[in-house]
């Protein structure tokens, strides 16, 4: 077992196809530690150069209704009116910080998606 850090696009490669060998190995094996370790430093080495971004608040707004089975009226109930509902959902109108705070709330969904402009 020879690891070593990820810093190439050659190494992340090979260190694929690595882990593909060795991807059904027994945990407490020396195959099973290497898997491991290899998991890691790949996915260290994709957080850092594939990076995912924030999602759109409005689309995770909409996500999130949708996994919850939610429609416009139950958004309504969460900031106030329907036409507000509308309108945020249609992007007419802003989410302002106690709207914010309630979606978190009742949606889960985090404040740092939330705030993102759009």
């Amino acid at each position: 077992m020879e690891i070593k850090p990820i810093k190439t696009e050659k190494d992340y490669n090979k260190a694929l196809k690595r882990l593909e060998t060795i991807f059904d190995a027994k945990l407490g094996s020396a195959e099973g530690d290497e898997l491991e370790v290899l998991g890691i430093l790949i996915d260290q080495y994709e957080n850092e150069s594939f990076p995912i971004g924030l999602p759109d608040p409005i689309e995770a707004i909409k996500f999130r209704m949708e996994q919850m089975g939610y429609n416009q009226n139950d958004l309504a109930k969460i900031v106030g009116l329907k036409s507000r509902a509308s309108e945020i959902l249609n992007r007419k109108r802003k989410l302002s910080l106690e709207m914010i705070r309630q979606l978190h709330e009742r949606l889960n969904i985090p404040t740092d998606v939330l705030i993102q402009t759009y």
